[in-house]
C-alpha cells in the first residue's frame, strides 16, 4: 500500500479535477469546511509501513511479545523457524492474525475437528486440501493434526517456505491468505513482536503511556488527529465526541478504521457516497461502512464502485458471527440499515433513541453510545474475515 498525498488535489472520482471541483462545489453549497474536503483521499491509509525483513529466526524477540504470546507458542513459533530458515515473527504474526495463539474462542481455533465457514481448522486455520499436501508432524508423536499446536505451527512453517519464504514473504502470505489486507497485518504484527533496535528507555514518554502497538505509520496521513491510547479499545476523546483515540493494542487494519471513522465525522447524512465513497460531501449507512474498509484496505475500491454494496447488501457479506476486533450490523427489514462497530466503539447514521453520547442529536456518521445494539431491527451479524 502507498501513502497519502499531501494535497487536496490528489481527491479522485472518475478525474482528479473533476472531483475536486464537485468537492468544492459541495463546501460551497453545505457550507462544509475546508477540511471536511480534505479528509477523503484516494488511496487506502498504509498500516504496517515498517514491514518486515527477510531474516531467519534469530531475530530477537520484543517485550511486547513476550507479554503477549503464550510461552509454548512462542517457542513453538522459534522452533519451526529455526528448522524452515525463517523469521519468527512473521509465523507468530499469522498465528496472532488466525487465532490469537490459540487464545480465539472460536470453536475451529481449538476443538478438534471444528472447521469455520471456509472449511479452515486449527491454531494455523489450514483448510483440509491444503493440510493434505504441507501438513508435517511437529513434535513427533506419530500424528499429523491440524488443531495440534506443534503441528499446525510447523506446517505453516512448511508452507510457507514452500511458497517462496524468506525469499519473498509478501508472496508467500498472499499464498496463505489472498488478500493485501491480511500480508499488512500479518507483518505489523511480525514488527510489533521483533526486538526493537532502540532500548526502551528512549522512548518518549508520551508513547510509552500510549502502550505498545501504535501504528505510527497513520499519523500525517490523515487530516484528522491520529491519537491513540493503551489497550484495546476504542475510546472518544475528552471532550471531543467526534474523535476516536486509536487503541494501540489493536491489529494495524482496525486502528486504521478507526482513523478512518474519525474523518467521517462532520459530514451530513445523505447518498453523495454512491458509488465511490471518496470525496464525498455526504454519507448514508451503507457507504460510510463502504468508506470504512477501503480505506482500512479491507476492501478495493474497485469492488465497492462496482458492486455498490447498499445495507442489505451486508447482510450476508463477509463471515458470520461477532468479530474479535470487528463487528458489521445489517438489516434488510422493517427499513435496510447497516452500521460497524469498531474496537468496541459504535459508527453509525441512526441516531433518534440509539444513542446517548455526545453526538445524540447529530444525523450522518458519528461515533455512537449506547450500552447495548439498537433493538428496532433483527441484526445480521457478521465481520471482516479475520477479525
Amino acid at each position: 500500500m502507498t501513502t497519502l498525498p499531501a494535497a487536496v488535489g490528489a481527491l479522485t472520482a472518475r478525474t482528479p479535477i473533476g472531483r475536486l471541483v464537485l468537492a468544492l462545489a459541495a463546501v460551497v453549497a453545505t457550507g462544509a469546511t475546508l477540511t471536511m474536503l480534505m479528509v477523503f483521499s484516494a488511496l487506502p491509509l498504509s498500516v504496517g509501513a515498517q514491514g518486515s525483513e527477510t531474516g531467519a529466526s534469530s531475530v530477537g524477540v520484543s517485550a511486547l511479545a513476550l507479554k503477549e504470546i503464550p510461552r509454548l507458542y512462542l517457542a513453538l513459533y522459534e522452533q519451526a523457524a529455526e528448522r524452515y530458515g525463517l523469521d519468527w515473527a512473521i509465523l507468530a504474526g499469522i498465528g496472532k492474525v488466525e487465532c490469537d495463539h490459540g487464545r480465539d474462542p472460536d470453536p475451529s481455533c481449538t476443538r478438534e475437528g471444528a472447521v469455520n465457514s471456509a472449511g479452515a481448522g486449527g491454531p494455523m486455520q489450514f483448510l483440509a486440501s491444503t493440510w493434505a499436501t504441507y501438513g508435517v508432524d511437529g513434535d513427533g508423536d506419530g500424528r499429523i493434526d491440524r488443531w495440534n499446536p506443534a503441528d499446525a505451527i510447523y506446517s505453516a512453517a512448511n508452507y510457507l517456505r514452500a511458497s517462496g519464504a524468506p525469499g519473498d514473504y509478501t508472496q508467500a502470505l498472499l499464498s496463505y491468505n489472498h488478500a493485501s489486507w491480511y500480508v499488512a497485518e500479518v507483518e505489523q504484527w511480525a514488527a510489533r513482536y521483533r526486538a526493537s533496535a532502540a532500548p526502551a528507555t528512549q522512548l518518549a514518554g508520551a508513547e510509552a503511556n500510549e502502550g505498545e502497538g501504535a501504528d505510527r505509520a497513520l499519523e500525517g496521513q490523515s487530516p484528522t488527529p491520529v491519537r491513540f491510547t493503551a489497550g484495546d479499545r476504542a475510546v472518544l476523546a475528552p471532550g471531543d465526541g467526534q474523535l476516536a483515540l486509536v487503541p494501540a493494542g489493536a491489529p494495524a487494519t482496525v486502528q486504521a478504521m478507526v482513523v478512518a471513522g474519525n474523518e467521517l465525522q462532520q459530514l451530513p447524512y445523505g447518498p453523495g457516497g454512491h458509488p465511490d465513497p471518496r470525496g464525498a460531501y455526504e454519507e448514508d449507512c451503507s457507504s460510510t461502512v463502504n468508506y470504512v474498509l477501503y480505506r482500512s484496505g479491507v476492501r478495493a475500491i474497485a469492488e465497492i464502485v462496482r458492486d455498490n454494496p447498499l445495507a442489505q447488501d451486508y447482510v450476508s457479506w463477509g463471515a458470520a458471527g461477532p468479530g474479535r476486533w470487528v463487528t458489521i450490523y445489517a438489516a434488510d427489514s422493517p427499513t435496510p440499515h447497516v452500521f460497524i462497530v469498531i474496537a468496541g466503539l459504535r459508527l453509525d447514521t441512526s441516531y433518534n433513541g440509539t444513542d446517548v453520547g455526545p453526538n445524540r442529536g447529530e444525523a450522518g456518521p458519528r461515533w455512537r453510545i449506547l450500552d447495548h445494539i439498537p433493538t428496532w431491527a433483527h441484526w445480521s451479524v457478521r465481520h471482516p474475515p479475520g477479525l
